[in-house]
């Protein structure tokens, strides 16, 4: 059953009737089922904020069980802006239509504003590039950010511009159908050459900075890795496949493993280690110094593919290696 959309003094109304089927069930679970195109989270804020109303009266009680014929209404509150503000920051956008935004994130862009970071974020620039194509996330106008990459990580990344495909794309991350590429510049070469890393993935527990492999208390993470290029046996370019999506997870996989990422500084080889390693490796002072004056973490997000939340279709892209890595893989491959 198809929910109706239609104006009632202004007011955008969903309207639903509770199908044989649904008798005795949630009203919460109802509303999810019949509303496919609206987040679980959306719904149960307007339920919860008197948005719903069951036979022509207001209802707030997500738990309530309902019966067959029950008429549901729902007010959709106009849109809210939300706190950041837009900002005229160029952005790379490989593909745009009226539900999602490809881009390739420059390294250096901090995805959301948050403290010591309130401006110049990739949600300020998107939200002066899509100005009122925005039809919002949760109720409120702004882009949907479906998979986030850490601020010095370049590459590709997908944007929801409204609700439904913010709601499907997100089941796509979690039910791995989303799948994400990436290259990553390692300190040692991994035998075997390719394998899968399956840990839990946690804070830190002496640095609220940092994730860490858990024994307990942490996420399922799992990378599929494969070296594509090893450099003197002392540093490889390594193509990192993501199952999962935790926070710094190819960095700390890599970490773990003992093949941190060069120019990571949270979690990659101490300057006086990497340049012993370099030295054995051959590398000349000047390749050496290169290398550990390299501004950030080596990993850029290289492909992604999507089924589009509107069409059904099977969406690839893929991008080139940024110039900063390029630079740095021709200085280690002319020594």
């Amino acid at each position: 059953m198809t929910p109706e959309q239609d104006q009632d003094d202004g007011a955008e109304i969903l309207r639903v009737t509770v199908p044989p089927e649904l008798t005795g069930q949630r009203l919460d679970k109802v509303v999810a089922q019949l509303c496919p195109d609206f987040s679980r989270s959306r719904l149960q804020g307007l339920i919860e904020a008197g948005e719903l109303y069951l036979n022509d009266l207001p209802c707030a009680v997500a738990a309530k069980k309902v019966k067959a014929g029950d008429k549901i209404f729902i007010a959709l509150p106009d849109l809210e802006d939300g706190t950041p503000q837009p900002e005229n920051i160029p952005l790379d956008i490989v593909y745009e239509d009226d539900d999602v935004i490809v881009l390739n994130k420059a390294a250096g862009m901090v995805v959301h504003p948050a403290v010591g970071n309130p401006a110049g974020t990739l949600v300020n620039a998107l939200l002066y590039h899509c100005g009122d194509s925005l039809s919002g996330i949760n109720g409120v106008k702004r882009p949907g950010i479906v998979h986030r990459l850490d601020k010095d990580t370049s590459g590709l990344m997908i944007v929801a511009k409204n609700d439904k495909a913010h709601h499907k794309l997100t089941e796509q991350l979690q039910d791995r159908s989303l799948s994400r590429v990436y290259r990553a510049i390692v300190i040692g070469v991994p035998h075997p050459s390719k394998g899968t890393i399956e840990t839990l993935i946690g804070r830190h527990p002496g640095n609220r900075l940092k994730q860490a492999v858990v024994h307990g208390n942490g996420r399922i993470a799992i990378t599929h890795f494969q070296v594509k290029q090893a450099f003197h046996d002392t540093l490889s370019l390594v193509e990192c496949r993501l199952a999962t999506g935790r926070t710094h997870q190819i960095r700390v996989h890599m970490e773990h493993k003992g093949f941190p990422l060069i120019g990571d500084s949270l979690y990659g080889m101490q300057e006086t280690a990497l340049q012993a390693r370099l030295r054995k490796g051959g590398y000349d002072p000047e390749a050496i110094a290169a290398i550990q004056a390299f501004p950030r973490q080596a990993l850029h997000a290289l492909q992604l593919a999507f089924i589009h939340p509107a069409t059904g279709e099977k969406m690839e892209f893929a991008s080139e290696l940024p110039a900063d890595f390029m630079n740095i893989i021709n200085i280690i491959e002319d020594n």
